[in-house]
């Protein structure tokens, strides 16, 4: 095996590199190729291994091309792909709806302070302004919201 290996390997990878795309696919028919052979040594004769060499690896082309055929064609357009959304929509509207049912357990202030603070982003001072309360009354109101959050997604079995 080793004889044929050393004796027929370049030769062979030159021959299938006319019929592939490239040298890796060209190596893996070799590959396949010398697998083969060693499968059936004792039936290779060495005066004719080249001839018999070659016409393996024209029939593992051929099967590989036959099994390209058969499949469906590799899509490889990067734009596309890119295109594609990364993560589920169908999970991110569960953890909506999770998160609006817990919303909704919460007070009317409660609710209001998680509005400005956490979804409109607005600062401390402005919610206090919007909301026509202390800003010390806006941050006990955002720390007991928070509160209630947690306990009401406990309840719910949501754990994180």
């Amino acid at each position: 095996m080793t004889a044929l290996h050393r004796d027929h390997y370049d030769v062979l990878v030159a021959f299938v590199l006319r019929y592939v795309d490239g040298r890796d696919e060209a190596e893996d028919v070799v590959q396949e190729t010398l697998l083969r052979a060693w499968r059936t040594i004792e039936r290779v004769d060495l005066d004719t291994a080249r001839s018999y060499l070659f016409t393996v690896a024209r029939n593992v082309v051929t099967d590989r091309w036959r099994a390209t055929q058969v499949r469906p064609a590799t899509v490889s357009d990067d734009r596309a792909i890119h295109q594609v959304s990364a993560h589920d929509d169908i999970e991110a509207a569960l953890e909506a709806q999770l998160v609006a049912a817990a919303l909704e357990r919460l007070t009317a202030d409660h609710r209001a302070v998680v509005q400005l603070l956490y979804y409109d982003g607005v600062s401390v001072a402005e919610a206090a302004h919007r909301l026509t309360v202390p800003e010390g009354t806006v941050k006990s109101r955002a720390y007991y919201a928070v509160r209630s959050l947690r306990a009401a997604f406990e309840e719910m079995g949501v754990m994180r």
